[in-house]
């Protein structure tokens, strides 16, 4: 995808350290609150999903908490430090660029999420976080937090490689964002708090609509899609499905633990994002209301 470049003046990030320096990037110098792939860290990384889904749900319970501070480093050098890093301050201008206007003619207040960039482990306004949970979004401070190894894993461990599958992990958790902002995470935590029975249903629908999200964005950029890019974005869906997930750790696939959704379920969505490029279409909640 031929992003232009990041526009400093339109994006806000930050690099957290924990060890300076990022790993990956080709060898040079992307709500709810919950990441995109909790279960590629539970499942590929041998972490037990239930001590990983218990304490991403104490960082989405827990208060703000004192931020690190920021590296003094200016916009374009946290940018510039790898491939990756650029890729992703590339994907977030545009994301601002394509949702601002967006945000304005339906007359809803628009505020930037913050990139923030860590290698290892870092704190957020969720609480503390660690690589192995992958890229994730804190409501509370409304930040995308990434550290970019996780790309060199994402595709050498599950197949998921190439610009627009990375840029597919950003615009999803954006599309985490786009949920803070218009209120419905916040719904989404109440009727999950109130039926409890019904928690895992209702964050399957957040991620799916994540995805379409992330699909909408690619959709009104169709400009700069380059051949091969609808395949890579397919090809990562698929690969963390919740049942391909399972099925790859040689686990039973079980429906009622899908946290993100199936395979085909997230391609479905992101699909249906690029065709139609239009946000309405992004209902995943539409058969609740019937």
């Amino acid at each position: 995808m031929r992003l232009d470049r990041f526009n400093p003046a339109n994006i806000r990030v930050r690099n957290r350290g924990g060890g300076g320096g990022f790993p990956g990037g080709g060898g040079g110098k992307l709500g709810c609150g919950t990441i995109v792939i909790a279960l590629i860290a539970a499942l590929v990384f041998g972490i037990d999903p239930g001590q990983m889904l218990g304490t991403l749900e104490g960082m989405q319970q827990s208060g703000p908490v004192q931020h690190e501070q920021a590296s003094g480093q200016s916009t374009q050098e946290i940018c510039e430090q790898n491939q990756y890093s650029l890729e992703s301050c590339n994907a977030l201008s545009s994301l601002n660029e394509t949702w601002q206007p967006l945000f304005r003619q339906a007359g809803i207040g628009f505020e930037q999420p913050t990139l923030n960039f860590y290698q290892g482990g870092t704190r957020s306004g969720c609480g503390a976080a660690q690589s192995a949970m992958g890229p994730f979004y804190c409501p509370a401070d409304q930040g995308i937090y990434i550290d970019t190894s996780f790309y060199d894993q994402m595709a050498q461990q599950l197949g998921a490689s190439g610009d627009f599958a990375r840029y597919y992990v950003m615009a999803h958790e954006y599309g985490h964002h786009v949920q803070k902002l218009v209120g419905l995470a916040d719904q989404v935590r109440s009727a999950q708090a109130q039926n409890p029975s019904q928690s895992n249903n209702l964050q399957v629908r957040m991620e799916l609509q994540a995805d379409c999200y992330a699909g909408v964005w690619a959709g009104r950029n169709h400009r700069l899609i380059e051949p091969g890019d609808m395949e890579e974005g397919m090809r990562a869906a698929s690969a963390i499905g919740d049942d391909t997930l399972q099925r790859n750790a040689g686990q039973r696939v079980n429906p009622e633990s899908f946290t993100h959704g199936s395979s085909a379920q997230r391609m479905q969505w992101l699909r249906k994002g690029l065709e139609t490029g239009n946000e309405d279409e992004c209902d995943t909640f539409a058969d609740l209301r019937r």
